[in-house]
């Protein structure tokens, strides 16, 4: 089963990846999320058993109107996680891609498709409870960033795989921005990538909705844009 989830759909989806771990979540919405989106059974003992892509998740709907137990929530993250459409299955060949990304998560997108859901990567933590990057304090030194995790990256290269353009989205500068960090790090490991990167974007990501960041994104792949871009580094 694979269909366009709805704004309230996509609304509850990110809630899900929430940092820290969200605990006012209705189940309502979240079953209701999980039915847009996979295939679903009621066993006789009144476990739900949601199917997606070939992947299963079995809950027992709570007692109450929200889901609290933070175990189940993981459930229902590891499970969306799991079963999202592989990337061979994503034809990239000649697209425009933006790439959002922040410590905790990157979000690709396909800027041709209008009202697109967004592939998500989030670095891998074995606990699954911390899945975001962060800083580290030392009273010598400041705060430092721990370094990146290697995977993290190489998740993302392989969705970029084939794209003609790149366009990299990022909410902060200097060491502590993820984007001039993945920037270095395809530069170094992947240059033939780097080289169809036509930019490097700060943004308020807080106060843009998806819309808006397609929009924006949109203007970069016009022509008359591009001949006055600065393929390096653009900074708004």
């Amino acid at each position: 089963m694979d269909v366009q989830m709805s704004k309230v759909h996509q609304t509850t989806y990110k809630s899900i990846f929430q940092h820290p771990a969200a605990r006012n979540l209705q189940w309502h919405d979240i079953r209701s999320m999980l039915n847009s989106i996979a295939d679903v059974e009621e066993e006789h003992n009144g476990h739900l058993v949601f199917t997606r892509h070939g992947e299963t998740l079995t809950i027992h709907p709570p007692k109450h109107k929200d889901l609290s137990d933070i175990d189940e929530l993981m459930k229902i993250r590891h499970f969306l996680e799991r079963s999202v459409v592989p990337s061979p299955s994503i034809d990239n060949e000649g697209m425009h891609l933006l790439v959002v990304i922040d410590h905790r998560e990157a979000r690709i997108y396909q800027t041709e498709l209008h009202g697109e859901v967004p592939e998500r990567i989030v670095p891998y933590d074995p606990a699954g409870l911390h899945r975001h990057l962060y800083y580290i304090g030392n009273e010598a030194d400041g705060h430092q960033r721990q370094p990146e995790l290697k995977s993290f990256y190489e998740a993302i290269v392989e969705r970029l795989i084939g794209a003609k353009k790149i366009l990299i989205f990022g909410s902060s500068t200097g060491a502590s921005s993820a984007m001039e960090q993945f920037m270095l790090d395809l530069t170094k490991n992947h240059p033939d990538l780097a080289d169809k990167v036509i930019g490097e974007v700060t943004i308020d990501e807080q106060h843009m909705t998806e819309d808006q960041l397609l929009a924006q994104a949109r203007e970069f792949y016009i022509p008359s844009k591009l001949q006055n871009a600065d393929s390096a580094s653009l900074k708004t």
